[in-house]
């Protein structure tokens, strides 16, 4: 009995020979289609059809662009040349601030003082903490005649107190 269930389920697949059939056919395609495709006279033939195509379309993508233009103008939004231009300027800003931050730093280093401690990335500022304080741990403690200068230090003043009297 258990022989006759074994060749039961050995029995083919009636759809077998077509999928064989199926898997020439897509191998054979697969092939001729990489010989044309890698062919010189390929290469022409669609080149020549894609500049056909360039050129009968370039009228319209001109009349596009102009209305593009107008509905920009009319709905007060940039352009893509002047998101590109202001692009653009924003990169050389921020050049030369990286560059005045450099000179910053060698004259900071020529004065002998600590750089300022870094400002924290994204995350959440520690209760209590000197950053939450806009304090430089690393700067002098405030005094009387002292203020807190542009790049989170504290300065003291010209002409405190004492050199007054």
């Amino acid at each position: 009995m258990s022989e006759t269930r074994n060749n039961h389920t050995e029995t083919s697949d009636p759809f077998e020979p077509f999928r064989a059939i199926r898997d020439k056919y897509l191998d054979a395609m697969a092939k001729s289609m990489v010989e044309t495709v890698n062919s010189e006279s390929y290469a022409q033939a669609s080149g020549a059809m894609l500049e056909g195509y360039l050129t009968a379309t370039a009228p319209l993508r001109e009349a596009m662009d102009k209305s593009m233009a107008q509905a920009l103008v009319q709905l007060s939004l940039p352009s893509r040349q002047e998101v590109a231009a202001l692009a653009e300027r924003f990169t050389h800003v921020e050049m030369r601030l990286d560059d005045m931050d450099a000179k910053l730093d060698r004259i900071e280093k020529l004065l002998g003082r600590d750089p300022p401690a870094p400002l924290p990335k994204a995350g959440k500022v520690r209760e209590g903490s000197a950053v939450e304080k806009g304090v430089n741990p690393r700067s002098e403690p405030a005094g009387e005649g002292s203020r807190l200068g542009a790049r989170g230090r504290f300065v003291r003043k010209r002409g405190g107190a004492k050199e007054r009297s």
